[in-house]
């Protein structure tokens, strides 16, 4: 009789979180992931996405949009207006937009113009061409009718002049990691990716940057690279990088991930997959150093994953609902 008993229980227990699972399904079902960006202030960025959105907008918009928040903020010093500057004291932007019918406009060296992501998009749209960098995109985006702005400000030129008493001028790739900080703080990591989908299920990708703090005039790193700093597929998924560009780009980083969702991978196993074949792939070389991936499939599922701890992600959903996540990490602590 208790037997029969606790197997009837068992059985209710089992009906029970069955019953649990698919109601957790069903909730999220009903209200989708709409947008996902790197980092803290991706919130901010996602809502911004959004409004676009609910306002008509389609995904390339909301992305546009979205990416125009970090750019305008002079107090986010990896992106746009106030970010960084070079070693010899210039701004440089790099920005890159994707849709899901294989279009893509990018820029690359970007100096004067504070929103690279618009310059971007109008490269997509107005030329034959998928990347403009350095003089030849400032000259486009401002015969586009962009306005010219000095990007240097105030505090950036006061941290720049502060690095210059210390700075070797060498290559040195991971020159970020010298800004005070832990690895993954907002002095360190560089890019803002937001990858978004309507209800109706299309996709569409953005990713903006002022590159790594005082970096070598003249170094473009993976953000502005389709398929190294993002990456975007009809039907399978999207993916955006963040962290030491270098070793995004030796592995074509993005492009990665989405063939790893287009082989049956999860959005999160995919971006596991990468992180840790570059930790493979580099060994020591990489040690101290972060490298981050997120994905969106194209059902709406996330995944993030870096090498290191401190690596966050916003999430926001369509009825409004955000929060931003820490990702896992393939090392406890660097070292």
């Amino acid at each position: 009789m208790n037997e029969t008993l606790s197997r009837r229980g068992a059985l209710g227990l089992g009906a029970a979180a069955t019953l649990a699972v698919g109601a957790a399904r069903a909730a999220v079902a009903a209200d989708p992931v709409a947008i996902v960006s790197t980092w803290d202030f991706g919130r901010a960025a996602n809502e911004a996405a959004l409004a676009r959105l609910k306002a008509g907008g389609t995904v390339l918009d909301a992305v546009e949009a979205g990416a125009k928040v970090p750019e305008a903020d002079p107090t986010n010093h990896s992106v746009g207006y106030g970010g960084y500057p070079d070693r010899d004291g210039h701004v440089t932007l790099d920005a890159i937009i994707m849709d899901e019918d294989g279009r893509v406009g990018a820029v690359a060296a970007l100096e004067d113009v504070v929103h690279a992501i618009s310059v971007a998009r109008l490269v997509m749209e107005k030329t034959p061409h998928t990347l403009l960098v350095g003089e030849g995109a400032t000259r486009f985006a401002l015969a586009q009718g962009m306005q010219r702005t000095k990007l240097l400000t105030p505090e950036a030129e006061k941290a720049w002049r502060e690095w210059l008493k210390t700075a070797h001028y060498q290559p040195v790739a991971n020159i970020e990691n010298r800004l005070p900080g832990p690895p993954g703080s907002s002095l360190n990591h560089d890019t803002i990716g937001i990858l978004a989908r309507g209800l109706d299920g299309h996709l569409a990708a953005a990713c903006t940057t002022s590159g790594m703090a005082f970096k070598m005039r003249g170094r473009v790193g993976d953000s502005p690279q389709a398929g190294s700093g993002l990456f975007l597929e009809k039907g399978v998924g999207a993916a955006a990088s963040t962290g030491v560009g270098e070793e995004v780009t030796r592995i074509a980083g993005t492009a990665r991930v989405v063939a790893s969702m287009r082989a049956g991978l999860s959005p999160q196993a995919a971006c596991e997959e990468a992180v840790k074949h570059i930790a493979r792939l580099r060994g020591e070389a990489i040690k101290g150093m972060q490298v981050g991936f997120l994905a969106l499939g194209h059902d709406g599922t996330v995944g993030a994953y870096a090498l290191l701890p401190g690596f966050t992600y916003a999430v926001t959903r369509h009825s409004g609902a955000a929060e931003v996540l820490p990702s896992a990490s393939l090392f406890a602590q660097p070292g």
